[in-house]
């Protein structure tokens, strides 16, 4: 997971190491790792929390015979429009 992937797109850099700056010069430097370690291990305990509800649904539903495997269904889907627009585009096609 990069950065990119976890920080909001409005926030800029600058303004992150401002405030990680801020941070520190409230809790202190001894602090900050404490803090860090303690956001970490509470979010992976929501991590594991929702794959723990994502199986118990995935084997609910696989008791009650509903099909879980929906990439199957757009799978398809994806193909028949590929056909319709090679259908179409085909006598569209450039030859380079």
């Amino acid at each position: 997971m990069t950065v990119a992937n976890i920080l909001p797109l409005f926030i800029s850099g600058a303004e992150i190491a401002f405030i990680l700056f801020i941070v520190l010069m409230v809790f202190g430097a001894d602090k900050v790792p404490e803090i860090a370690r303690g956001l970490g291990k509470g979010m992976r305990q929501i991590k594991d929390a929702t794959n723990d509800i994502k199986q118990e649904i995935t084997k609910s539903a696989e008791k009650q015979g509903i099909d879980v495997d929906i990439t199957k269904d757009v799978r398809e889907e994806i193909d028949k429009v590929k056909e319709e627009v090679n259908e179409v585009s085909g006598s569209i096609k450039r030859k380079f």
